[in-house]
């Protein structure tokens, strides 16, 4: 996801501390309520700002939320690795991460919500794009190194890629768990070779 920064305001510079905490407040309280829950005075209040000094930064809640949700979601990055098992866990590990970590809930939220919010729906749709480019472009390397069959579905491969990453997240934020970084790396292996392992064209390759 990519923005435009606010314009700063004539007067002494904006503090930044102030900034990273009315946006970390901001995907707190969006995570947690929802785009209906989701107001300037429950910011601030999280914040421990006044309202006054979101305003000054944010002219209205849809512009303060899609930059919190810009600055605080990572998104899924091309990690190329030189094989496609070793590309493919990090696919899946990122996406682990992303939906059970510290923001997890944000960024679920933002999925099931981005629709009724006119202004995050491009940016959703922009965030959406990249990583199913990202993730099928990891497959047509596999397939163009020949670990991979050229007759291979890459949506059906990465749809249970996805999906089981997905499900992984969902199942970590039902018990409470948030993201762990070792933890994840071996789901995301183990998990990676479940599913690859009877496509490949020699699973001893890697």
């Amino acid at each position: 996801m990519t923005t435009t920064p606010p314009r700063a305001a004539p007067g002494r510079p904006r503090d930044q501390q102030v900034d990273r905490r009315v946006a970390d407040a901001a995907v707190e309280v969006f995570g947690e309520h929802g785009w209906t829950g989701f107001t300037i005075d429950a910011v601030a209040r999280r914040a421990g700002v006044g309202k006054a000094s979101v305003y000054l930064r944010w002219s209205s809640k849809e512009d303060l939320l899609t930059e919190a949700l810009t600055l605080r979601l990572c998104p899924v990055r091309d990690v190329d690795t030189g094989t496609v098992r070793g590309d493919l866990v990090q696919l899946v590990e990122q996406m682990v991460g992303l939906y059970s970590g510290e923001h997890g809930s944000a960024a679920l939220r933002l999925g099931l919500e981005a629709r009724f919010i006119p202004q995050l729906t491009a940016r959703y749709e922009e965030m959406t794009s990249a990583q199913i480019r990202t993730a099928r472009d990891m497959v047509r390397r596999g397939i163009h190194r020949g670990e991979l069959p050229e007759t291979i579905s890459v949506t059906f491969l990465l749809e249970a890629l996805c999906g089981g990453a997905m499900n992984r997240a969902l199942t970590a934020r039902a018990s409470g768990r948030t993201s762990r970084p070792r933890t994840d790396a071996d789901f995301a292996k183990r998990f990676v070779d479940f599913v690859l392992t009877p496509v490949l064209v020699d699973p001893r390759a890697d």
